[in-house]
């Protein structure tokens, strides 16, 4: 499975040795493809810079072990997107651009609409959804 990786996803990962890092190791281990692109690592690193500077070591070595791809202009918004800010429509488009199964976010203000749901190709995860689907 290609599974993409939402900011705060990377943020909890390098910020603390729980659940967040224990799935993506799990995923790693299991051969399933971690992806994030240049957008959603600038918002984890600056998010990071504010929050928990001491932290940026742990995202930078979580960062080579991860298929990081440069942001490119999206070419159209993904169809049934209303419901999403305008800000995270880039992710949304990162994920389907890169051909991923899957959406990884733990932001369920924003996307907890989409949770369970699949737009172009893509299904939209909350971190314990995906856990349940890659374990059962």
């Amino acid at each position: 499975m290609r599974v993409f990786l939402d900011a705060n996803i990377l943020f909890s990962a390098a910020k603390s040795d729980g659940a967040v890092r224990r799935l993506l190791h799990l995923l790693l281990e299991r051969g399933h493809e971690c992806w994030a692109d240049a957008y959603v690592v600038a918002e984890a690193r600056r998010n990071l810079a504010a929050k928990g500077p001491e932290a940026l070591q742990a995202l930078d070595a979580l960062l080579p072990r991860l298929s990081v791809a440069e942001t490119t202009p999206v070419a159209a918004e993904p169809a049934d997107t209303d419901w999403l800010p305008e800000k995270d429509r880039p992710v949304l488009a990162a994920a389907i651009r890169w051909q991923c199964d899957a959406l990884v976010t733990g932001d369920r203000t924003h996307f907890g609409a989409g949770y369970g749901r699949r737009f172009g190709g893509v299904a939209i995860h909350s971190p314990r959804s995906l856990a349940e689907r890659i374990l059962a």
